[in-house]
């Protein structure tokens, strides 16, 4: 997770998301650099535009419905509305995980 992070760290920076600085990155954020992995990830980001990527993840649309899923029911008992929210955050994982896998086919 933390190359898909890097890269999209490198980009919105305004920076090339190649090997070297997706491996500069990781090794920034302290964690250990699998040279697999950043090759396989900037193979698999060579025909995407991430742009167009984040705009048609469903991330964005679940992050936006989880405020208003947090905020209790003025009449509902404070258990219920947290009972509510563990049923929902199920959902919203799933769907961020569907909007990540469509980023790389």
């Amino acid at each position: 997770m933390e190359y898909v992070y890097a890269a999209l760290l490198l980009h919105k920076l305004d920076k090339e998301v190649n090997e070297a600085n997706l491996s500069s990155v990781v090794k920034a954020s302290g964690a250990d650099v699998n040279e697999a992995q950043v090759k396989a990830l900037v193979a698999a980001l060579a025909d995407v535009n991430i742009d167009d990527a984040v705009k048609a993840a469903p991330v964005a649309v679940a992050a936006a419905a989880a405020p208003a899923a947090a905020a209790p029911a003025a009449d509902a008992p404070a258990g219920g509305a947290k009972e509510e929210k563990k049923k929902e955050e199920p959902k919203n994982e799933e769907a961020a995980m569907e909007g990540l896998s469509s980023l790389f086919g």
